[in-house]
């Protein structure tokens, strides 16, 4: 790649920069935009959020301030508002633009590790963690690696947290949670990155919130299930935690830099994020960077809007409906052929064994090199899988129809 050497003494013609990138730089590209990409939860970037992010990248606003860009700071008021509607939230919520799933996780959790140690009469945000109150903190065998790292950024170890056991979907049990006392925080997950199960949100906080604990929710992509009558009952009682995070350049098919984090009480978000200066004179009208752990940033929530304006209610349960059943539809007819299926596929994700781990890894190195779709390993019970993760638009039926044929020749060929 002629994209490194050393830093020119003089400045390059700015075509050439762009050219040469291009010819350089597109040849390393992964095909994530594709209708037969299933390789992580990644969706294709739905083509009036991609004109939206240009238009947004034009205007060129820091984020941060309402004075600075009243357009970004009403997008997100906009937007905000649209999606507690949409993913059935209460109304009032507080909520902040992040880079993902991660920062989203950790923005809720920041908000949550406030608001316990509030209660236990401990501002954290000015005494820090020294001498603090302890936090219990739970989460299910099945937690997503974001929230552990949320939690090792906020002081909170990993070592220190109480891990109790799930189903044989990955599902937390909420009969095994523990007796708690003192400032707790219960993480919950709706939407497994293997299985696609969620776990039962509105009985765990039923027990938590007797017990005075905050329940956050990690529903990267899970959350959209509850735009859609034929999968809402997944995300039962989800409405009743404290926090949650998802991805908008998951299942809402946005380009990336696109995370949320919702916390039920806006001041517990203020409180862990505010920031305060002689020269940052608030106004009357929402703040962005008093809600989020940044202050410059790009307008993320601008395509956020084109896309929920672009699909409208009825445009996005369609697009997750639709890429369920692509989902089913893989599962269907690779069961059909012999293959073992792992979960149950309740949402976009399935598990495929095709056999001993070695040629289960095998055929996914196959199918990789073939090029008509690209999926990933993974191991789900001490079993090696391929995970096929559905999020774009751009999948149709051809596109499953045509990798199944692929996968099917492939596994065939390499069981033998």
């Amino acid at each position: 790649m002629k994209l490194g050497g050393p830093l020119p003494e003089h400045g390059h013609d700015a075509s050439a920069v762009i050219k040469l990138l291009d010819e350089q730089g597109s040849p390393g590209t992964v095909g994530t935009t594709s209708g037969r990409f299933f390789g992580f939860v990644v969706g294709g970037a739905l083509p009036a959020t991609v004109a939206a992010h240009w238009l947004a990248d034009a205007w060129d606003q820091n984020a941060c301030l309402y004075e600075l860009s009243p357009v970004a700071a009403q997008c997100e008021e906009i937007v905000l508002a649209w999606l507690l509607d949409l993913l059935r939230l209460p109304n009032g919520c507080g909520g902040a633009f992040v880079t993902g799933a991660q920062m989203a996780n950790f923005t809720a959790l920041a908000a949550a590790r406030h608001a316990t140690l509030l209660d236990a009469n401990w501002n954290v945000e000015e005494d820090g963690l020294f001498s603090a109150p302890p936090i219990t903190v739970v989460v299910g065998e099945e937690v997503h690696v974001t929230v552990l790292k949320a939690l090792a950024m906020l002081g909170l170890g990993r070592n220190r947290i109480v891990t109790i056991p799930t189903d044989s979907q990955g599902r937390m049990r909420a009969d095994a949670l523990p007796r708690l006392s003192g400032p707790a925080i219960i993480c919950v997950q709706v939407g497994n990155v293997n299985t696609g199960a969620c776990d039962p949100v509105g009985e765990i906080c039923d027990a938590a919130h007797q017990q005075r604990a905050w329940v956050h929710v990690d529903g990267a992509f899970g959350l959209w299930a509850a735009t859609i009558p034929t999968r809402c009952h997944l995300t039962e009682g989800v409405g009743a935690a404290d926090s949650w995070a998802t991805d908008a350049h998951k299942w809402l098919n946005v380009p990336q830099d696109s995370g949320i984090a919702i916390v039920r009480d806006m001041r517990h978000l203020r409180g862990a994020m505010a920031i305060t200066s002689s020269y940052l004179q608030p106004g009357e009208r929402r703040e962005p960077m008093q809600y989020g752990p940044e202050s410059s940033r790009r307008a993320r929530a601008v395509e956020i809007w084109a896309a929920l304006r672009n699909l409208g209610r009825q445009g996005v349960a369609d697009l997750i409906e639709r890429t369920c059943q692509h989902a089913k539809r893989f599962a269907d007819r690779l069961r059909s052929a012999g293959f073992e299926i792992l979960n149950d596929v309740v949402l976009n994700q399935v598990l495929v064994s095709f056999g001993e781990s070695d040629v289960t890894k095998r055929v996914i190195e196959a199918i990789q090199s073939d090029g008509t779709c690209w999926c990933g390993g993974t191991v789900w019970k001490g079993c090696t899988a391929m995970r096929i993760s559905v999020s774009s638009w751009a999948t149709t039926e051809t596109d499953v129809d045509r990798s199944l044929d692929a996968i099917i020749r492939i596994a065939s060929r390499e069981a033998t």
